[in-house]
């Protein structure tokens, strides 16, 4: 059974979408985005002052094939990712605006659709863009702006906090081999907004203030990106981890949820923000704890095994690094 964990904890880090998250290290370096940075680099959205808030800027790029095999989905999920990301730091949205590539205007048509329906069932206006219908290859990136008064960040992990994994069970895979999790589009649509606004919620009522939305990185790669942003480590629990009935547990682990998120919470804040969630019919539960350390564990009712070590190499580059990875890696950012 050992074994198990193990080979789990091999194919997580070998996987594509931690493959994908290891990239932006190379990128945070080539821009120097440094602690001297004006605003700080590795959450969901940029979060900038604004009055008595904070101003949120979160953008999200496609992979030209998903764009290409299901054309009016990604569309949709420009907008339903970017609100995640808001939501994950505890804002509500205020606008979208687009980036679309496409060879002619009926390949583009499909996108704009998928645009406008996630823009209208999550009822935030998309005020404008940039569209070009003579392009060799079709892209799409899709920006949101969004507004929180109370934040919640990736950098205020806490050894000893509880981490807690929230999760929309409510859906289906998108197609037999997908690691696409659909529990948005045809969930009702007032129930949709709802379910992103206890994240709001629970930021306004002090209960968190740090929280990540699950990533095409799946639940233990977006445990890595909060723990190493935040300076810490954690393990994450297998046997807790709210799974849809059938599901292999490597492509769940892996898996882009559509409402997913993973919060550091003190442990005397625990049951309420656990009671926020069932109180909208989403799955939440206590899936581990963070640490002083710098490793990314995953564990069963025997067994730990550690998925990514941030003093031997970072994985998205931000956060306070560890000396060993200092003395590993000169001159890189983070």
């Amino acid at each position: 059974m050992d074994r198990l964990v193990d080979d789990l904890a091999a194919r997580i880090r070998t996987s594509r979408g931690m493959d994908g998250k290891r990239d932006i290290a190379g990128a945070v370096a080539a821009l120097g985005l440094g602690d001297a940075a004006a605003v700080r680099v590795g959450d969901d959205c940029a979060a900038i002052p604004d009055g008595d808030g904070w101003l949120l800027l979160a953008i999200e790029g496609f992979i030209d094939a998903f764009v290409a095999v299901e054309p009016w989905f990604a569309g949709y999920c420009g907008v339903m990712v970017n609100l995640s990301d808001v939501a994950a730091m505890g804002g509500r949205p205020v606008a979208v605006v687009d980036a679309l590539w496409a060879a002619d205007d009926s390949s583009a048509v499909p996108v704009l659709q998928g645009l406008r329906d996630g823009a209208a069932r999550y009822r935030v206006p998309v005020v404008g863009g940039h569209t070009n219908a003579r392009a060799e290859r079709g892209g799409l990136a899709v920006a949101v702006l969004g507004r929180a008064s109370t934040l919640m960040t990736s950098f205020d992990a806490r050894p000893g906090h509880d981490l807690v994994m929230a999760v929309d069970l409510r859906g289906a895979y998108r197609s037999a081999t997908s690691t696409n999790w659909d529990a948005s589009t045809a969930a009702p649509a007032e129930r949709l907004r709802g379910d992103l606004d206890v994240l709001a919620a629970i930021a306004e009522a002090g209960l968190c203030g740090a929280a990540k939305d699950i990533s095409m990185a799946g639940a233990v790669g977006t445990a890595g990106m909060l723990f190493e942003a935040s300076g810490v480590g954690g393990t994450l629990d297998l046997d807790a981890v709210p799974r849809p009935d059938g599901v292999d547990a490597f492509r769940w682990l892996a898996s882009f949820p559509s409402y997913g998120y993973l919060l550091s919470v003190a442990p005397g804040d625990t049951a309420a923000v656990l009671a926020r969630f069932a109180a909208r019919g989403i799955a939440a539960a206590r899936v581990g704890g963070v640490d002083a350390g710098h490793a990314l564990r995953i564990a069963d009712r025997r067994h730990v095994a550690t998925v990514w070590d941030f003093s031997e190499s970072p994985l998205i580059g931000c956060g306070p690094r560890p000396a060993r990875a200092l003395s590993a890696a000169p001159g890189a950012v983070g």
